[in-house]
């Protein structure tokens, strides 16, 4: 099976900052490219940090209101440093979670929920930035047609890696939903034929309704005798 990278679905354009841009060069950058953040790079293009909106925003909370209060006082120590900065490098979130071309789909996601964060810098073996991926360009992979994943699924997961014969397994695919039916020789192949579908990109969820021709499962081994020694 071919799994989608982050290659695939990545933005290879990325507008990044330097440690001394200027805050409102920051704001500016969002607001001339349509971004939420952007990463924050040294003099190699190796990613040292990110900077979001919500960093911005945070400017916000330690202004005084028009009576002189001041609402930020709730920030701890660091964040206030952070909400006072005038340059990237002072706002920037770090050390930086990042990830390569190379990873699956699967991969850069469970990192994103691992580390809750949004998106992931894309670095090469030289930790150079060569990308950015975010949530929603890893959803790309959920917008394949049906037909596409019906087609992997028979070829691909029932064919070439089971070694079924996909007459014996019917397979249909309806918004990403798999619904498996039919009868196996073996039924330590179901769980595996579940797992290997439900591993397929665009896949959203697998049932199944699968006999099986031999039960291999239940094999009850005999108890070894005792060996006693004669006299």
């Amino acid at each position: 099976m071919q799994h989608r990278s982050v290659h695939d679905v990545m933005t290879q354009e990325v507008v990044t900052a330097r440690p001394d841009t200027p805050f409102k060069e920051v704001a500016a950058l969002f607001h001339r490219n349509d971004i939420t953040a952007v990463p924050v790079v040294d003099e190699q293009d190796r990613p040292i940090g990110m900077v979001s909106e919500a960093d911005l925003i945070r400017k916000e909370a330690v202004l005084p209101d028009p009576e002189g209060r001041h609402p930020g006082r709730w920030l701890k120590p660091g964040e206030r440093a952070r909400a006072e900065a005038e340059t990237a490098g002072g706002l920037m979130t770090s050390p930086v979670v990042s990830a390569r071309a190379t990873w699956t789909i699967g991969e850069a996601a469970r990192q994103m929920d691992k580390h809750r964060v949004k998106r992931l810098p894309v670095v090469d073996e030289a930790g150079r930035l060569v990308g950015i991926v975010s949530r929603r360009d890893l959803l790309q992979v959920f917008l394949r047609h049906d037909a596409a994943i019906r087609e992997e699924i028979v070829h691909d997961v029932l064919g070439q890696t089971l070694w079924l014969n996909p007459e014996d397994v019917r397979v249909a695919v309806d918004d990403g939903i798999v619904t498996l039916s039919g009868r196996l020789p073996r039924r330590s192949l179901v769980p595996i034929t579940e797992q290997l579908c439900r591993a397929v990109d665009g896949v959203v969820a697998v049932h199944q309704s699968l006999e099986w021709t031999e039960d291999d499962t239940d094999v009850r081994l005999e108890q070894p005798h005792a060996y006693r020694s004669g006299r």
